[in-house]
């Protein structure tokens, strides 16, 4: 991946961190949503958002489902932060990452005890 490219997944990555964080309203959408990373493709056309979402199937679900609907609101507040040629279509991915490193972890305690 070339630096530029890198650049742009950074920062597209931080200001829909930001965006959620600040600037949704909706109650679905919770404060310790974190956005794990952002990849733009090269044309600037798609973006896909990991995101991780604490708490039980149906709040990851009903989270997931309230980000999707928000895309268009993201989309735009992408355009107007980031200077990009084209504003790309967002779409969200639940990232279990964090979650599973929780477990993982747990694991290991366990078995060093």
């Amino acid at each position: 991946m070339k630096a530029r490219q890198i650049r742009i997944n950074e920062e597209v990555t931080r200001v829909i961190a930001n965006i959620i964080r600040s600037e949704m309203s909706d109650p679905r959408i919770g404060t310790v949503v974190s956005v794990i990373r952002a990849e733009v493709t090269a044309d600037l056309k798609y973006c896909k958002v990991w995101v991780s979402v604490p708490g039980d199937e149906a709040r990851q679900g009903e989270t997931m489902a309230a980000l999707t609907k928000a895309s268009g609101f993201i989309r735009r507040r992408v355009a107007e932060t980031v200077n990009l040629r084209h504003t790309p279509e967002i779409t969200f991915i639940y990232d279990d990452s964090i979650a599973y490193g929780m477990r993982m972890r747990k694991l290991i305690d366990e078995a060093n005890q």
